[in-house]
């Protein structure tokens, strides 16, 4: 995992953890959304990546 995707979900586990305590405040849940965004994102690639890597049994005997 990149050092920036790293510091994104620290990000946003901090602006949780202020959310959970006092709120927050327009701009921060704005920035907490596209981090979101930008986290989902970066998950869904990784996972398309891995299933097309993915190779069945039956199709290799046929090759």
């Amino acid at each position: 995992m990149s050092d920036n995707m790293e510091q994104n979900i620290e990000r946003i586990n901090e602006l949780a953890r202020k959310a959970k305590t006092i709120g927050l405040t327009d701009e921060e849940i704005d920035e907490r959304n596209e981090l979101r965004k930008k986290y989902i994102q970066a998950f869904r690639s990784s996972l398309k990546v891995q299933l097309d890597s993915i190779k069945f049994a039956d199709e290799e005997e046929e090759k």
